[in-house]
């Protein structure tokens, strides 16, 4: 099947997103500091064996935790335009949200296509109302039609994933290091057919909504001796902050607790609610202090 290249210009982030599903954020960060990322996985691409099962592919290679292998996945991770267009388009629904996954990925010659899928549908909740996810893919070599690029079906996120048919042709996200894909969770999309003689690597960030349970298991991926070394925007991301309410708590109290240097034996729950959920509360407790 052959595709159009989606064309090489900037976008609106959180305004194309809404309208088309997907946008190409052009420069998103240096070719030098995606090549440096790479250059520090390289050993791991080696090592790791391929994937077993038609959807991940047999020719495709895959890891995840990549905080804990490399320090500058964080300056991806937290890039601050990519981030709050996330925070904006997933807020509706959520107090907070989380890192869904990091993970690198190694397309090899004779790779096949991927079957067209949206990521949200690994949550089995309403479709075409909710957005559960925000995707970033992030080249680090040339993305190309015949290296395996994703492919994305403009206009078939939010109620167009009800429909039976995309609206509109695939199109294919040629981009070099440095350029970053966004498109939502509930965007169709998949990796296309390798069939040149190039490995096509990259990684893809997802964000989601904090009361989800994410793809990659974030405190398994992240143990507290490990997120101690974390920023505290990036442990929070991890999962190490509750969704109000109460959601995530360790002990009745923040998982952050955990990132303490002593962390006590004993602790006292403590109320994390939403503002009209503390004011429920508050006036149910005062009624009740003033009946005799």
């Amino acid at each position: 099947m052959r595709h159009d290249p989606i064309p090489a210009t900037g976008c609106d982030l959180t305004g194309t997103l809404r309208k088309q599903g997907y946008c190409i954020v052009r420069n998103a960060l240096p070719a030098a500091q995606v090549d440096a990322l790479d250059r520090v996985l390289a050993p791991v691409f080696d090592a790791t064996p391929f994937c077993e099962g038609g959807f991940y592919g047999e020719r495709t290679k895959r890891f995840g935790r990549l905080l804990a292998r490399a320090g500058d996945a964080e300056r991806f991770v937290r890039h601050s335009e990519i981030l709050a267009a996330a925070q904006e388009i997933l807020s509706p629904w959520c107090d907070t949200i989380q890192l869904n996954l990091a993970q690198a990925i190694a397309l090899h010659p004779d790779a096949l296509a991927q079957l067209p899928h949206r990521d949200q549908d690994m949550w089995r909740g309403t479709v075409g109302e909710v957005e559960y996810l925000v995707n970033v893919m992030w080249p680090f070599t040339d993305y190309r039609a015949d290296n395996g690029a994703t492919v994305i079906w403009p206009g078939s996120h939010g109620p167009n994933a009800l429909a039976k048919e995309p609206p509109h042709r695939p199109v294919v996200a040629e981009m070099d290091p440095g350029d970053a894909l966004v498109f939502l969770g509930s965007t169709l999309h998949g990796a296309g057919a390798n069939i040149s003689g190039r490995v096509r690597r990259g990684m893809v960030v997802s964000y989601c909504l904090g009361w989800l349970k994410p793809y990659e298991n974030q405190w398994l991926a992240y143990p507290p001796a490990i997120a101690r070394g974390f920023s505290r925007e990036l442990a929070q991301l991890v999962g190490y902050q509750q969704h109000r309410p109460n959601l995530g708590n360790y002990e009745g109290r923040c998982p952050s607790v955990l990132l303490e240097a002593a962390v006590p034996e004993h602790l006292a729950a403590i109320d994390a609610l939403r503002p009209d959920q503390a004011a429920i509360v508050a006036d149910y407790v005062a009624e009740q202090r003033r009946t005799p």
